[in-house]
């Protein structure tokens, strides 16, 4: 019996409170989800935590709209008091109010479209929603449910178990030195506003990207420096990185890149990258979350290691987290790691008990995931016709500089991206493997990253001139490859080129 069936639109991923994933089984599923079409929301019971406001957090504003007399306007309910009070001022001059009860803090506002959008997307980019298992917590505490999820949660010393799982992905760095946030983007925000903070006095402002980034990071980059973001899309383009290093070189905070970058699996000379930073006094940031650090190590060259434990330690699929290490070629080292700590969002204490639970078995589970992910690429790869390009981390531009980074040569990662030949609508909306956001659970995810994440450039005559330019394919497909049967998986990618071919 196959391990897939197709999940109907709105089902959870996995089918638990605190899932990270929906199914959109099919790409007008994902439209009308990108468009916010009535008749796709109304079936969407959760969704992506940092994109879609919980029903937990939906009950919350519910009680507070009575609680504090807000019968209108918009309630976000926040990671904390000082998440408030940002999105507060990010607002001014429009009015708003910082909301408080039992140890829960959110922020009031006028309805208006431009503010909503405002508020919104910086909750979404920094991670600044509260984690669904504090409001479980409070709902509880409050009355307004009796119903506990019931799970499985590490019944010791949590925050030292995780730190003892994740020392040998960041040796040497200490590990007590690891920090803890409630998502992989507040992980980042924490960096790049310490980092930011640091180099400002020394006329440094402006921040270079290496690569087509993951979405919120590249918002981070382009909405918070003032207009001084610098991008580089070709990671393999030596002459524009280098024009880029000899320009802004005097002006650069910080430089970032992502190995492998997301979607399209490239990886840059990250040694040179990292001689060329230090060289100009900047400072170089690393995102190793969508291959892991488990199968590559940038500890070496990086100044400060990003990485989202939603992907692979917490391969269940039901906790979002993240994790900032600064390393010992970092200058400064201690000041950077205290602006961090200092910037950090609070982690939930169940979001850290669930967390240290499931990464347990982090090593051989990433064992198991690179095997099937092998043995996918090779079928794919084996193909006569039907893939017309694959994007994976040992692709030929990417080839030797992943392999400088890679513990072991076949540890490739579980995520590949690829074009198909025909029809992609077809083909994603027949292949039975569970379709939504994220990467790196137990359970195989394929999803069109760049209607996704970037759907505003699919839809105009500009953004696909972007994507072009940035030789990103609108109708890429990411898989996350999981820990079910390779036969299971590759006969059901099968299904699907059969339908992309009729």
């Amino acid at each position: 019996m196959s391990s897939f069936r197709h999940l109907p639109l709105g089902t959870r991923i996995p089918d638990r409170l605190h899932a990270v994933s929906c199914s959109l089984p099919t790409m007008r599923d994902v439209i009308g989800y990108e468009e916010k079409k009535s008749v796709t929301v109304a079936q969407m019971t959760s969704g992506y935590p940092r994109f879609v406001v919980h029903p937990l957090l939906g009950a919350i504003e519910a009680e507070w709209r009575r609680r504090f007399d807000v019968p209108t306007g918009i309630l976000w309910i926040t990671s904390s008091e000082r998440m408030a009070r940002m999105v507060g001022d990010a607002l001014a001059p429009a009015p708003s109010r910082v909301l408080a009860h039992d140890g829960v803090y959110g922020v009031a506002h006028a309805d208006e479209p431009d503010l909503r959008a405002h508020a919104k997307a910086l909750l979404q980019h920094t991670g600044g929603f509260l984690s669904s298992r504090a409001a479980e917590d409070y709902v509880l505490r409050q009355g307004l449910s009796s119903m506990r999820e019931e799970e499985a949660i590490h019944s010791g010393d949590a925050d030292r178990s995780l730190r003892e799982t994740l020392a040998p992905l960041y040796a040497p760095v200490d590990p007590r030195d690891i920090r803890f946030a409630p998502s992989g983007m507040n992980a980042f925000w924490a960096a790049f506003r310490a980092v930011s903070e640091q180099q400002r006095p020394h006329g440094r402002d402006t921040w270079l990207q290496i690569g087509w980034l993951y979405l919120d990071t590249a918002a981070i980059l382009s909405k918070f420096t003032r207009e001084r973001h610098v991008h580089v899309f070709d990671v393999h383009d030596r002459a524009a990185i280098e024009a880029a290093f000899r320009e802004h070189g005097p002006r650069l905070a910080g430089v970032v890149t992502e190995v492998t970058t997301n979607p399209l699996m490239h990886t840059a000379d990250v040694p040179w990258l990292a001689r060329m930073t230090r060289d100009c006094g900047a400072r170089f940031l690393v995102d190793p979350s969508i291959v892991s650090p488990w199968c590559v190590d940038v500890v070496p060259h990086a100044d400060i290691v990003i990485n989202s434990l939603t992907k692979y330690a917490a391969a269940e699929g039901d906790v979002i987290a993240g994790a900032v290490v600064v390393t010992d070629r970092c200058p400064e080292r201690e000041a950077t790691l205290d602006a961090i700590t200092r910037e950090l969002e609070p982690v939930h204490p169940r979001d850290l008990a669930r967390l240290a639970y499931q990464a347990s078995n982090y090593g051989p589970l990433l064992e198991t995931l690179n095997a099937r992910a092998r043995a996918v690429v090779e079928h794919l790869r084996s193909r006569t016709s039907g893939v017309r390009r694959l994007y994976w981390s040992l692709q030929d531009e990417s080839r030797e500089h992943y392999l400088a980074l890679a513990r072991a040569p076949d540890r490739i990662g579980p995520v590949v991206s690829f074009e198909v030949e025909g029809s992609m609508q077809r083909f994603y909306d027949a292949v039975p493997i569970a379709k939504g956001p994220s990467f790196g659970m137990r359970t195989s995810l394929l999803c069109p990253f760049v209607y996704l994440a970037h759907y505003d450039l699919v839809t105009s005559e500009a953004g696909r001139r972007k994507l072009a330019a940035a030789r990103l394919p609108a109708e890429l497909l990411r898989l996350s490859v999981g820990d079910e049967p390779v036969d299971d998986i590759v006969a059901a990618l099968e299904i699907g080129f059969a339908a992309a071919a009729d």
